[in-house]
């Protein structure tokens, strides 16, 4: 049974019996599932390295691939991972206390990139992108010293759209973190299977099951980010029509290239009429766009 205690997984004991509970809890599973089928995500004997930040995503996502393994959904070996980039005040005990109670394989890792990021990035600038740089670099080496095939994040609905509308309110483009790639050297996945799961989910789930949230000071504490804005506009929208982020996701997973403008991606020049109306002073030069006088 779902909260048979004999049986379920350490992570999840001490779980609400309220009926709210396990029809969240029930909807994040599903939601991790449908996005690890979709997007092919299981390798038969693979190694995933989980990567835990210490907040309410990662957290979430560890416990939703823990129940998928449990039930014999996810045929993968688990083993977690925190990478401590040396910020002041970061508590460095919580993370491998919590996962030696849960009984989760894991590997915590230090590296001082928080000094790093202070001394290379100007005052009044944001340290996002090489901060993301520097730990994304020790995760990969990470992976590869373990014998992991994917490096898995924890990314949800949210972060996804932020994404898209960041990339095009400031990037001129139309682009979000994907839930599935291939790291640029070719050896290992980088996989998000909490794609379809709501932000709003995470939070609830996480603070029912009381886990010891990690706040990020680092990155998450500077005002005025451009996430931040968009967050903003994203929660105005959706308060004034519930909803509205759900169809904008499922916008991004709709895309018709032929309905854009990017000729990459549609062969606009090649576009023909597959029953043209016989015309008789159509000649050779006919389609030739004339020029300007």
């Amino acid at each position: 049974m779902l909260d048979d205690l004999d049986d379920i997984h350490p992570l999840f004991h001490g779980a609400p019996s309220t009926t709210e509970f396990k029809k969240l809890r029930k909807r994040i599973i599903r939601n991790v599932r449908e996005a690890i089928e979709q997007y092919g995500m299981v390798e038969r004997g693979a190694k995933w390295l989980v990567c835990l930040s210490g907040g309410k995503d990662s957290y979430t996502m560890l416990a939703a691939l823990y129940e998928l393994k449990w039930r014999g959904l996810l045929p993968v070996e688990l083993v977690a991972c925190n990478l401590d980039q040396g910020q002041p005040g970061f508590p460095a005990t919580v993370l491998p206390e919590f996962l030696e109670r849960m009984q989760v394989p894991h590997r915590i890792e230090y590296q001082d990139t928080y000094s790093i990021v202070m001394d290379k990035v100007p005052q009044g600038r944001t340290f996002c992108a090489l901060c993301s740089r520097l730990r994304r670099g020790n995760l990969y080496r990470i992976a590869r010293e373990e014998g992991c095939t994917a490096v898995v994040l924890g990314h949800h609905r949210d972060d996804i759209l932020e994404t898209f509308f960041m990339n095009l309110f400031h990037g001129g483009r139309l682009a979000t973190m994907p839930p599935k790639l291939v790291n640029e050297e070719g050896d290992l996945f980088v996989y998000r299977p909490m794609a379809h799961v709501a932000e709003e989910d995470c939070e609830r789930f996480a603070r029912a099951m009381n886990y010891p949230i990690i706040p990020c000071d680092l990155c998450g504490s500077q005002d005025g980010l451009q996430r931040q804005q968009v967050k903003q506009i994203l929660d105005g929208w959706e308060k004034n029509s519930p909803g509205r982020r759900q169809v904008m996701f499922k916008a991004l997973t709709n895309i018709r290239p032929s309905h854009m403008m990017d000729p990459k991606l549609f062969d606009f020049l090649g576009l023909t009429r597959s029953n043209p109306a016989d015309n008789s002073e159509n000649t050779d030069n006919s389609n030739k766009i004339p020029k300007l006088r």
